[in-house]
Parts: C-alpha cells; structure tokens; sequence
C-alpha cells in the first residue's frame, strides 16, 4: 500500500513539490488537464472536516472536488462523533475506510498531526491556529500571476504575527524571496519559527517599524486584527497596539510602485486595512480569493496522486 501524500505545511514539502502543486494548479485554471485526464476525482469521495466554520475554504474545495470530478462530504462536529467525544485517530481509522481523501480545517495543530497518524488515506491542512498553507498557495499563484517569479522578490507582512504570517515565512524559504514581517512587540512570530527559517538560510526579518518594512515591497499582506479563537476579551487591548499597523495608502505609497496588496478575508475597512487599498488599483484580493479554488485542485490531485 502506498504511503499516504499528505499536504500538511508549506515547510514540510519540497520546493520541486510545491512547484508542481501550483504547475497543477495553473493548468486547471487555464482549463487544461495536467495528467490528460478531465475528470481525476472521478470515482473518488473527500471528506471536508471542519472544526472551524468557513466561507473561502468551503465553497473552494467543494466545488474544486465537484469540478474534479469526485464528491464532497461535509462534517461538522455536531454532525460527527468528534463533537460527542470520539477521538481524532478513531475518526481517522473510519473515514479512511470510507473516503479518498481528509481536508480539516481545525484548531490545535496536534489534531491535524494525529489525523496524519492515523489515516491511511492523504490529509490536507485546510487551516490550524498555527498555519494555513491552502492560502499560502493561492497567494503565491496571485503574485506570480501579476509580477512573475517570487524569488528574489521583496513581501511585507504587516500587523498580527499569526497563522498566515507564519505560513509566511515558510513560504519565503521554500521559494526564496525576501520577507519582512512588521509586527507590534508581543504579537511578532514565534522564536522558535524565526530560528528554524535562520537555521534553513531563509531571508525574513523582524522589525517594528512599518516603514523600513514596507519600502520597496513588491507585495504588501496583512490579516484581520483579531483572529477566528482568539480571546475576545483581549480585542481592545489588541487594536491598540495594531492600530499604527493599518494598511493605508501611506503605507502603499512606501511600497514599490507596482506592488499588489493581499489579504486572506474576510476583511475590515477600516480596521487592519483601509477601503480604499483593498478596493483600488493595486489589490489582487478577488484574484487571491478565486485562485484558492485552482491552487487546491492542484493539492489534491497531487495529494492523491492523480
């Protein structure tokens, strides 16, 4: 039997790999069969957990599935025996038994690698608190596709140290370009992350200052102020410190001239972004939305081997 071809992060695969997925991903848009075979998914059932409610990462893999070929099946915990108590390696005995494929979109990140255990069939992370590496190749498919080949190129993380500023930073040392992360003190990433991107010859950089991060970005990206599971109590405290972090227009303004500017969604005008970036000339938002459906035909064909 195989061994399962999981797509659990961005750092965990190869450059080679990664390109593939996104080559696939490309084909699909452009209305070609990468393999030859229209309809890969046919014959084939994935199953779509979500822990954590969804608009983007939903709609895209259901369709994408449907498109494919094969057939979406949809559980949510008051749906399933995880909601009653079941554990994730059970869960992921049974399903395997039954599906082709398991994409969930959770919390812990300890739960995504126990379904990974477990299963017997490929596991996509369609996101945890710690990553969200399905975004991370749509938004690498919209740069590419507006100002060509990333590496060598210069992105600017603004605001909340999170799950896509991590996914990131992965990113930056899987595909090689330059990436500044501006975060207020006590919301930067991880040590440990920053450390493991040093160890791996990455070029990411840290600072507090928006604009020695943000001159000459050919790519501006941020993220809602206040993550889906964060602790509501602390929301003020957080806009506060993140408030000097909008994206604005000063702050494309310090960019390079043709810099694009993304965001995951949803998003707040206003808050971490203003109307005026994600609605004017330099926003690639709709294209980044769009290209989640293209970028995950592309993981699942590769993750089933297709």
């Amino acid at each position: 039997m195989n061994i399962p071809r999981h797509f659990l992060d961005i750092k965990d695969l190869s450059t080679e790999d990664l390109r593939d997925i996104l080559d696939r991903g490309l084909a699909y848009k452009r209305g070609e069969a990468p393999d030859g075979i229209e309809k890969p998914l046919a014959g084939k059932s994935i199953a779509l957990v979500f822990e954590k409610p969804s608009t983007r990462t939903r709609v895209s893999f259901e369709a994408g599935i449907h498109q494919l070929g094969g057939q979406a099946i949809v559980l949510e915990p008051s749906g399933t025996q995880l909601g009653r108590g079941e554990t994730i390696a059970d869960t992921a005995r049974v399903l395997s038994r039954y599906v082709d494929g398991i994409m969930i979109r959770t919390t812990l990140v300890e739960k995504l690698l126990e379904l990974a255990d477990y299963a017997s069939v490929p596991v996509i992370n369609g996101l945890t608190d710690r990553t969200h590496p399905c975004q991370m190749m749509a938004d690498l498919m919209t740069f590419e596709e507006r100002r060509g080949p990333i590496a060598g190129k210069r992105v600017t993380w603004v605001g909340d140290g999170n799950n896509m500023a991590a996914t990131w930073v992965h990113a930056a040392v899987r595909f090689g370009f330059e990436l500044w992360l501006t975060c207020p003190k006590g919301l930067e990433p991880g040590k440990k992350l920053l450390k493991w991107a040093q160890d791996e010859g990455g070029a990411v950089h840290v600072t507090a200052a928006v604009d020695e991060a943000v001159s000459g970005a050919h790519c501006v990206v941020t993220d809602t102020w206040i993550s889906m599971g964060d602790d509501v109590g602390d929301s003020e405290h957080r806009r506060r410190l993140l408030s000097p972090y909008q994206v604005n227009a000063d702050t494309m303004a310090k960019a390079s001239p043709d810099a694009i500017f993304l965001h995951c969604l949803p998003a707040y005008r206003g808050k971490e972004v203003t109307a005026e970036v994600i609605d004017g000339p330099q926003s690639a938002v709709w294209d980044e939305a769009e290209n989640r459906l293209h970028a995950q035909k592309g993981i699942l064909t590769w993750c089933l081997r297709c």
